[in-house]
């Protein structure tokens, strides 16, 4: 909601889309977590770092979105 607020202080959201929303973000940060997850135990690590985290988003989100991960 307040990223919301700060790009398009005009608009407005209802309960029920964001709901949505969290349910989305929720979902895509459990998909990341997990990718990681599987990267340190392929790699043989005990410690997830962010190279696993953003390895992670770059194989999960599509075309233009994984170039600014």
């Amino acid at each position: 909601y307040r990223v919301l607020r700060q790009v398009h202080p005009e608009t407005g959201i209802s309960k029920k889309a964001m709901n949505i929303m969290n349910s989305f973000i929720m979902d895509l940060y459990e998909r990341i977590a997990l990718e990681a997850s599987k990267l340190v135990r392929y790699n043989k690590k005990h410690t997830l770092s962010s190279r696993e985290v953003q390895t992670a988003v770059k194989l999960l989100l599509p075309g233009e979105l994984a170039k600014h991960a």
